[in-house]
């Protein structure tokens, strides 16, 4: 069983930057993040492969947000730029065996989930 733990959350204003990272308790393969606002469903955000080989972004963060993982540390971030206040959500770290590409698809579920770190991006 692998354990994921966010941090890295909070309160920012529009055009402001955070950065989230997600520490794994053991190997894993594919890692990434999700992200659910108020009232609606769970999107897929970003995501890397074990090599970094393979890397996607939902097209809603393309250009702003930038995935990155350091494997010796087990540990995946998400640096998030010109922040958005619909960028608004709990963000989940994730972690999957399965094919990168997979991520974000109707229901495809990833082997592992994080707690979830709070981001406010206020206007």
């Amino acid at each position: 069983q692998v354990q994921l733990v966010e941090s890295g959350g909070g309160l920012v204003q529009a055009g402001g930057s955070l950065r989230l990272s997600c520490a794994a308790s053991g190997r894993t393969f594919s890692m990434g993040w999700f992200r659910q606002a108020p009232g609606k469903e769970r999107e897929f955000v970003a995501a890397m492969s074990w090599s970094g080989g393979n890397i996607y972004y939902a097209d809603s963060v393309k250009g702003r947000f930038t995935i990155s993982r350091d494997n010796a540390k087990n540990t995946v971030y998400l640096q998030m730029n010109s922040l958005k206040p619909e960028d608004t959500a709990v963000y989940y770290c994730a972690a999957d065996s399965g094919s990168t590409s997979r991520w974000g698809l109707p229901g495809y579920d990833m082997d592992y989930w994080g707690q979830g770190t709070q981001v406010t991006v206020s206007s």
